[in-house]
């Protein structure tokens, strides 16, 4: 079932708790080129061309496990670049599985993800 132009029970928006919120929004702008809408000092829109796709919540502490965020990336050796350059801690360096590969890193608060590509 679709409402609009959205499917139902899609993942539809993804909001990650960080510590430094300008720190966060440099990391990742710098690492992904992403941009923000900034709505106060505790929150911000993480913008994905007119829409958002997710949001930055300033919070003391990051609490670590629970979903694995997983970015897509097409030149993965790329993406590991850009994390690294950003401030990004590599936590598990690119291995393959059936698919494709991913590495999964950490960002300057604490919150661990994930890049993969098929290659």
């Amino acid at each position: 079932m679709t409402l609009g132009t959205q499917s139902q029970h899609r993942i539809d928006y993804i909001e990650l708790t960080v510590t430094d919120m300008a720190g966060a929004q440099r990391f990742y702008s710098e690492a992904f080129g992403w941009q923000f809408t900034d709505y106060g000092p505790g929150y911000a829109g993480i913008r994905n061309g007119d829409k958002e796709a997710g949001g930055l919540r300033l919070d003391d502490p990051v609490t670590q496990g629970g979903p694995l965020v997983i970015l897509y990336s097409r030149d993965l050796e790329s993406s590991l670049d850009s994390v690294r350059q950003a401030g990004g801690t590599i936590v598990v360096e690119p291995f393959e599985f059936p698919g494709g590969r991913r590495f999964h890193f950490e960002d300057p608060s604490g919150n661990q993800l994930a890049i993969w590509s098929e290659s």
